[in-house]
């Protein structure tokens, strides 16, 4: 067994390298939601069409999620310092990139290419910390990574809606792109300057055969989804994605083969785990109704009531604070009344939803405030839900595998959020084209009241499996 040997870190350097890892971590969340605020404005001014619109976020997900794995392995082969660098190298030129789009096709190009990097770059956060934390200090600095994480959401909110409306130099939405170059340069230089380096773990192997695979397979799933509504519906796009299915079962059949010789992507003794595998349904339902949720609710303020940007994006501030208060209240909880908290969060979605639908059905103009304040219930909701769910889908797993169920549950989540996007927006936009911005928006209420439903239900059923256990 080979042992991974640093040179000793000072307490008060480890404190600056947490500092950069977790920027790093906070400019990826930021990007993850200021583009939302963004779209309505991209889509007029690239003249995209609504499944060029989804895949600007879609495509971005589905990269990180196929590839996060990956990037995980090549900090082992390469070192996370080397690794953590090319990933943020990477994430500032193709932000730079987003922002240079002239089309909606090039910056669905850039944007996996940007998903890419990040799939580089956020692994080595949390292996950095693991790293220079081992002692009473690893729960505070875990602690502010948790509220950098959560305030990303708030600050991506605002400062989307803030680049847009003020349009700094003239560039408009780019600008919601462009704040990533000087920013990821700073945290570039000052990596490279102070952050430890760390020896390759020896006999750790890429798969890459293996993530090829898994991409193609999610793309040709999630894909017609993303292109339905422009091209009708043709029959063609259903064997596209029977096709994806097909691909999806070949992949674990292809990880059983690189199994024998080598490290395949995922490790397959945790599909043996019955409440681990019904952790991550919860999770697939979950992150469906998340994402989705917040590009859905930005093109009702946008495109249907006409709120202006800014004031779309401090509409979901309230929101975010109250996600960032219930993560910081449920984890404890949860502690002591396990999964119970998970499913009294999904209750508390669900109020919130309801509540939505009917502000969107009985006021014909509601301000943003009013939107706000509604909106508020399903964040707190949320945040009871999102904090926890990890620890919970990865109680049953054993300590051996723990790195190896932490990918499959990142990869999971973005698949999900990706997925939600996807589906969701191509209903939303059908009944947008036949009916009304508001009309879409109410159905598309309905599908995330369904997905959390089905994510209590599968949580439910993991409960079930771990008491039999």
């Amino acid at each position: 067994m080979h042992q991974i040997v640093t040179k000793p870190v000072d307490s008060t350097r480890r404190w600056w390298v947490l500092a950069i890892v977790v920027a790093a971590q906070f400019m990826f969340g930021v990007d993850a939601f200021i583009v939302n605020v963004a779209i309505p404005t991209i889509a007029v001014d690239l003249h995209a069409t609504p499944a060029q619109i989804e895949s600007v976020i879609a495509i971005y997900l589905i990269a990180y999620a196929t590839l996060v794995v990956t990037g995980g392995r090549l900090g082992d082969i390469y070192g996370t310092k080397n690794v953590f660098l090319a990933g943020v190298v990477g994430f500032t030129v193709t932000s730079l990139w987003c922002g240079l789009a002239h089309s909606g096709v090039e910056l669905i190009i850039a944007r996996l290419a940007q998903g890419a990097t990040a799939a580089m770059m956020v692994p080595q956060v949390l292996a950095t910390l693991h790293l220079l934390f081992t002692d009473g200090q690893r729960s505070r600095a875990f602690g502010i990574y948790g509220i950098v994480l959560g305030l990303a959401g708030a600050a991506g909110f605002l400062l989307g809606g803030l680049l847009v409306t003020i349009d700094l130099a003239h560039t408009g939405w780019r600008s919601v792109f462009f704040v990533n170059v000087p920013c990821g340069l700073v945290i570039a230089v000052a990596a490279w300057q102070i952050m430890p380096s760390v020896p390759r773990r020896p006999g750790t192997r890429l798969d890459i055969a293996g993530s090829v695979v898994l991409f193609a397979g999610l793309l040709c799933l999630i894909g017609p989804l993303l292109f339905g509504h422009d091209v009708a519906w043709a029959p063609w796009l259903w064997a596209v994605m029977a096709g994806g299915g097909v691909i999806l079962f070949a992949f674990v059949k292809l990880e059983h083969a690189v199994a024998r010789a080598g490290m395949p992507l995922i490790d397959l003794t945790l599909l043996a785990d019955t409440a681990f595998l019904r952790g991550l349904g919860a999770a697939l339902f979950f992150f469906a109704a998340n994402l989705s949720f917040y590009l859905m609710m930005t093109l009702f303020m946008q495109r249907g009531l006409k709120i202006p940007p800014l004031a779309a994006g401090l509409a979901f501030i309230p929101l975010a604070l109250a996600f960032v208060v219930a993560s910081r209240h449920s984890a404890a909880r949860a502690k002591h009344r396990g999964t119970k908290v998970l499913l009294e969060g999904c209750a508390l979605q669900v109020a919130g939803l309801a509540a939505l639908a009917l502000v969107a059905s009985f006021i014909d103009a509601p301000t943003p405030m009013e939107l706000a304040l509604v909106m508020l219930i399903f964040g707190y909701g949320q945040g009871m839900v999102m904090a926890p769910l990890s620890g919970a889908v990865l109680s049953t797993v054993k300590p051996v595998a723990a790195g190896s169920a932490s990918g499959m549950y990142g990869t999971i989540a973005q698949i999900g959020n990706a997925a939600g996007v996807a589906a969701i927006g191509a209903v939303f936009f059908a009944i947008e084209s036949l009916q009304s911005v508001r009309a879409g928006f109410l159905v598309s209420l309905a599908l995330f009241v369904t997905l959390i439903m089905m994510s209590a239900a599968f949580l439910t059923w993991m409960r079930r499996a771990s008491a039999r256990s």
